[in-house]
């Protein structure tokens, strides 16, 4: 299964890549948007949306104008956001007829979810955070999450006990003050980057599957596909 490329207008004569992988029997789309350190090509992307396509969902991950143009420095939150708007509208349109959600691994799931608060996102069907960074490491606090309370979709939180951005502490009482709108899977063990010890007894490939398989099953809970 090979990805396709396309471009996403983001406005003002700003155009990102965008990579679209659909299976065959592709139930969901996840619009997928990378880290602040590394791209859409980064192994970790690469890796999390052939597991993805194993367990039924289609995926467009795209670039942030930032990392497109290899400067280091991320983009302002308000090209973020816009750049995550745009790159839904391409999806719909490259990967028609299926229920859409959107999220991404750290950097690129906090910009979904704002550009969800913000009224971006539409006939999105919830949002999908692999690493929500809450805070800066070492520096623990709650002030990005406060934004979540306005949003009205569903939303899945796929967390490690190792990450340094995001004290489950913390998280832990965000999630639950959500109420039923939203779901928090800890693995243990697992750093930011989803990287397991060997002392853990499990490995970087299984956690990887981890996080599709659970995201496959809260998928089929909150857009069942009709039989």
């Amino acid at each position: 299964m090979e990805d396709r490329t396309c471009k996403v207008a983001v406005g003002t004569g700003v155009e990102v890549s965008g990579l679209v992988m659909r299976p065959d029997d592709a139930k969901w789309l996840l619009v997928l948007g990378h880290g602040a350190g590394a791209g859409m090509r980064h192994p970790f992307m690469e890796s999390l949306a052939r597991e993805l396509a194993e367990v039924g969902f289609a995926t467009f991950r795209y670039q942030f104008p930032y990392m497109e143009d290899r400067r280091r420095v991320p983009d302002t939150p308000a090209v973020l956001t816009a750049t995550v708007g745009a790159a839904m509208l391409v999806a719909a349109e490259e990967v028609p007829g299926l229920r859409v959600f959107a999220g991404g691994k750290s950097m690129g799931g906090r910009m979904s979810s704002t550009a969800a608060a913000e009224g971006k996102l539409f006939g999105v069907r919830g949002l999908v955070f692999f690493g929500f960074p809450l805070h800066p490491p070492k520096k623990p606090a709650t002030k990005r999450g406060d934004h979540l309370a306005t949003i009205a979709v569903p939303m899945l939180f796929l967390q490690g006990t190792r990450d340094e951005l995001a004290e489950l502490s913390l998280l832990e009482p965000i999630v639950k003050k959500l109420g039923k709108t939203a779901r928090m899977h800890v693995i243990e063990g697992a750093d930011h980057s989803f990287h397991v010890l060997k002392s853990s007894g499990k490995t970087n490939a299984g956690v990887l599957r981890e996080l599709a398989e659970e995201t496959a099953r809260w998928a089929e809970r909150v857009a069942p596909i009709d039989r």
